[in-house]
């Protein structure tokens, strides 16, 4: 009786347990069923996805083909040494032969100059006639858009935008052309070829006229520094001529009263001013004679940056004083000068000799270096131990600053301001 009863609880627990495992295994399906058709449902959002993609894709391809790029200073930092593409010898004949093509750039604007190109079997309501009259019209609408972008182009033109200038073109070219589909009009590609030559010839000449206007500046500042000079040592053989005068005099008067001691004294003073006189005009007759200096400007260039110049003045401190006028805010140190009767052959020897670390690359007339004080020195003393003439001047390696390093006191007024070494 108890063995049936528990078999009997048994069998109703097992059939409960079955209808439990029937109810899970059809939620189970259920769920299998309703995941897969979520799945499939993701797939196809994806495949939609996908194909919007790359049809976005497509469009931003050709978007961006239709860019110009215009940012300055993103078309500064690709630019190169500027490449003339037609080599002549002054701007003067790259203006001449700009005219010439501007002659033949109007000329094919007009009348059958054949600028622009078109059907000619295009009709309107059945007329010929009329269709050709609108062809016309709309390839002057069309030539006039397109001479409009050129004209801004070489208006607005610098000669490191050129390759940039030619890319607008040309997609301008594209652009207006897709107007003009339906009709077959284009614009000639000799006569696009015209106004490309145009915007190359006008950056030639703009480059040019560029490179003249510099040459030009650094004649006057050399004849303005000679124009000094002159004055200068002729001031100065002036003085010693009156000194001359005087020791003179008083040699004369030495001699006439017998006095030998003053007789000796006046001669050599006149034999020391002779020399003088002669050096001041042998200073001023050659053109190579002259001061190499080393200066820095630590306030106004950082550390590790000189100057190396040049200048023939009588008084080499007044060019450097010049340098550290209102155009920087610290003034320069002196570090060496060097006085050499071919002082255009030793900074150019300098200059060589430091090269590889020139801060400007393009423009020669900027003569600052990165390196040393110190290393510049010991290049100078090399080079005049092997040229006897060259006489030192000022040596002194550590930049005294003092301007810098006050105002970095006043900045930092706890800080301990320590010389560059």
């Amino acid at each position: 009786m108890f063995n049936k009863e528990k078999i009997d609880d048994l069998q109703k627990r097992n059939a409960e347990l079955e209808s439990e495992n029937s109810k899970l295994a059809q939620l189970g399906t259920k769920s299998v069923l309703e995941l897969e058709t979520q799945k499939a449902d993701l797939d196809a959002n994806v495949s939609r996805l996908k194909e919007q993609l790359a049809q976005l894709a497509t469009e931003l391809a050709e978007k961006r083909a239709e860019i110009v790029e215009t940012d300055d200073q993103a078309i500064l930092q690709e630019a190169g040494f500027y490449q003339f593409t037609t080599v002549l010898d002054t701007a003067v004949a790259y203006a001449e032969r700009n005219a010439a093509l501007r002659a033949r750039i109007k000329a094919a604007n007009r009348a059958g100059g054949n600028a622009v190109l078109g059907t000619t079997n295009w009709t309107v309501n059945g007329s010929k006639a009329a269709g050709q009259k609108m062809v016309n019209e709309v390839s002057k609408l069309m030539l006039r858009a397109y001479n409009g972008e050129v004209d801004d182009a070489v208006r607005t033109l610098k000669p490191y935008k050129l390759p940039a200038a030619i890319d607008r073109l040309n997609k301008v070219r594209a652009s207006i052309e897709r107007l003009g589909k339906s009709m077959s009009i284009a614009i000639n590609p000799q006569y696009h070829e015209l106004r490309l030559q145009e915007l190359r010839l006008t950056a030639d000449f703009l480059e040019k006229q560029a490179q003249e206007k510099e040459a030009e500046k650094v004649k006057r500042e050399q004849m303005k520094e000679e124009a000094q000079a002159q004055r200068e040592l002729a001031a100065e053989k002036v003085k010693l001529m009156k000194e001359l005068a005087h020791h003179q005099a008083v040699l004369a008067q030495a001699t006439e009263t017998g006095n030998v001691d003053a007789v000796t004294s006046a001669t050599a003073k006149i034999a020391e001013i002779n020399a003088s006189i002669q050096s001041v005009e042998e200073h001023a007759a050659n053109i190579r004679t002259g001061y190499v200096y080393v200066i820095s400007n630590i306030g106004s260039f950082g550390e590790d940056v000189v100057k190396i110049g040049l200048t023939r003045r009588l008084d080499y401190d007044e060019r450097i004083r010049e340098l550290s006028s209102a155009s920087v805010p610290f003034i320069f140190d002196t570090h060496a000068v060097v006085f050499s009767t071919d002082a255009v052959s030793l900074e150019h020897q300098l200059h060589n000799a430091f090269e590889a670390v020139r801060i400007n690359r393009v423009n020669a007339r900027k003569e600052f270096f990165r390196t040393t004080p110190a290393q510049v020195v010991g290049q100078l003393e090399k080079l005049t131990e092997s040229l006897s003439e060259n006489h030192v001047m000022v040596f002194n390696e550590i930049p005294e600053a003092v301007e810098w390093r006050i105002s970095q006191k006043v900045q930092n007024p706890g800080g301990v301001l320590q010389p560059s070494t």
